[in-house]
């Protein structure tokens, strides 16, 4: 007869909104949205750090009984400005090729050939992929 042995470990943990302030080095600082104390985090504890643009509201996650930032989670899409790419074709709204685009937290994104420098466009920052243009 084998026995198997389980052992579990249960976690209390915090969730604080947080306003991203700016980067420095390889961290990111932020400010909770009641206190304003400010608190510094390394970059590998966010997923998609290119994507982090000034002002966003992030969800940190801390261990209670520690107070330790265990990761930042951002929202689910992002609205933001196409910085660069080459010229859209005036009239193709209907295809599925796509063309490299910088937006304005620097990081680069496939947008469809209509797309124009100094357009507004939604990303899915989960899969780092344009979403939709939006209206002005």
């Amino acid at each position: 007869m084998r026995h198997i042995l389980c052992q579990m470990l249960f976690l209390l943990i915090l969730y604080h909104l947080y306003q991203y302030l700016y980067q420095e080095g390889s961290g990111y600082h932020f400010m909770h949205n009641e206190t304003y104390e400010q608190i510094y985090i390394e970059g590998h504890m966010i997923d998609k750090p290119e994507f982090m643009k000034e002002g966003q509201i992030c969800t940190i996650i801390f261990h209670e009984e520690e107070e330790l930032p265990l990761l930042v989670e951002q929202a689910q899409f992002l609205e933001t400005e196409n910085t660069y790419t080459e010229p859209g074709i005036k009239g193709d709204t209907a295809t599925n090729t796509m063309k490299p685009a910088t937006i304005d937290t620097g990081a680069e994104v496939r947008v469809p050939l209509f797309i124009n420098t100094g357009d507004k466009i939604k990303i899915d920052i989960h899969k780092g992929a344009y979403v939709e243009r939006i209206k002005s």
